[in-house]
């Protein structure tokens, strides 16, 4: 029987920047003509906000919020290397980077061998990219000093991904897969990012990869390329939805079958921060919605982890919260195999688009 650990992580693009860049998406939204103005003045916004923003545009609040995520980063670093699994599956999201006009699987194993990844001559505009001229290969400033040059290793567990994948499809889940990437020379930030701050510290992260992407941005994926868009292009062709929380807690609960059934002893991760200021139409995009995470986040410290499968994807949509699916997959997985929350935080932010949860499962 496998041994089984669950994890909750983000993989929030500025934390890998600087401070003084971390609020550059509010900046942007401030920066739209078609947002109000009255929306737009601090003086109207709520107290905690303002506070955030203070008189340097968020860069204190920045420095702040950092220590307080990469507490809990650090902290599932710790439960990794004390669990030490054969993998780490990563439940991510790809926001038009890997999959795009070709092809948008609803769900994709992504069953590498060992690659080379370079995390900063490959960025792109969705992990918050610098340089609009040349999309691959202009590097990209960050919190390590890291040249573009600068690449890791990254092992792959081809093998074992074939046999999850056919196990899935046996089970009657419709699982698509690859053994190379297609638009991207490497990995997908939701993917890449994960492995970045899980070795924030840069001991090394020797453990194989398998990344299972799950298709969170839905609507908006091609129409507005799963990332940052101008109020005043609301009103786009939208896209087919995204898989339901039903439909990726079942499947996250499956995944947890098969290794449990297994010799395997295995890392499951959901990577994603909560809901983002940038989905968020009720707030013209200026700020997350809190009061819904508050709310998922006393489901999820208190057990009630089926309050992820019970959501309408509809909400999800409404309150920018499009990569909670990614934690309805390890929810699923976690209330099948009777696995408790042992630790879990939530770091809030108005001004530095998304609330950041971290978590620790029981191993199981």
């Amino acid at each position: 029987m496998g041994d089984i650990l669950g994890l909750g992580i983000t993989h929030y693009p500025p934390l890998s920047g600087k401070d003084e860049d971390m609020a550059g998406i509010l900046r942007g939204r401030l920066a739209d003509p078609n947002v109000p103005a009255d929306a737009k003045d601090p003086a109207n916004w709520p107290e905690a906000m303002q506070k955030e923003w203070g008189d340097d545009q968020g860069v204190a609040a920045a420095a702040h919020h950092r220590e307080l995520v990469l507490k809990g980063v650090r902290k599932a670093r710790k439960a990794l290397e004390d669990f030490d699994p054969d993998f780490v599956i990563i439940w991510g999201d790809d926001q038009y980077e890997n999959f795009k006009e070709s092809i948008i699987p609803p769900f994709c194993v992504l069953a590498y061998d060992d690659m080379d990844v370079y995390p900063w001559r490959d960025a792109t505009e969705s992990a918050m990219f610098s340089n609009k001229e040349d999309k691959w290969g202009g590097g990209k400033p960050n919190y390590w000093g890291e040249g573009k040059d600068y690449s890791i290793h990254i092992k792959g567990k081809r093998e074992v991904a074939k046999e999850i994948v056919t196990r899935l499809l046996e089970e009657e889940f419709d699982i698509s897969y690859a053994y190379e990437p297609l638009n991207h020379p490497g990995l997908a930030h939701a993917f890449l990012n994960s492995v970045l701050y899980l070795d924030y510290d840069r001991t090394g992260f020797p453990w194989p990869l398998i990344p299972f992407q799950i298709n969170c941005y839905g609507r908006g994926v091609i129409s507005y390329r799963g990332y940052v868009s101008s109020m005043g292009e609301a009103g786009r062709p939208l896209d087919p939805p995204a898989p339901s929380p039903r439909r990726v807690f079942n499947l996250g609960a499956a995944v947890a079958r098969i290794c449990k059934e297994s010799p395997w002893r295995v890392a499951l991760v959901a990577s994603s921060s909560w809901s983002h200021a940038f989905l968020n139409e009720a707030t013209y995009r200026l700020r997350p919605n809190i009061e819904f995470d508050r709310k998922m986040f006393e489901a999820l410290r208190t057990g009630n982890l089926t309050a992820f499968r019970d959501l309408p994807l509809s909400a999800l949509e409404e309150t920018g919260n499009a990569e909670m699916l990614n934690w309805c997959a390890l929810a699923g997985a976690m209330t099948e195999l009777g696995s408790e929350c042992i630790w879990a935080d939530m770091v809030e932010t108005y001004v530095l688009n998304s609330s950041k949860v971290a978590a620790i499962f029981e191993p199981a």
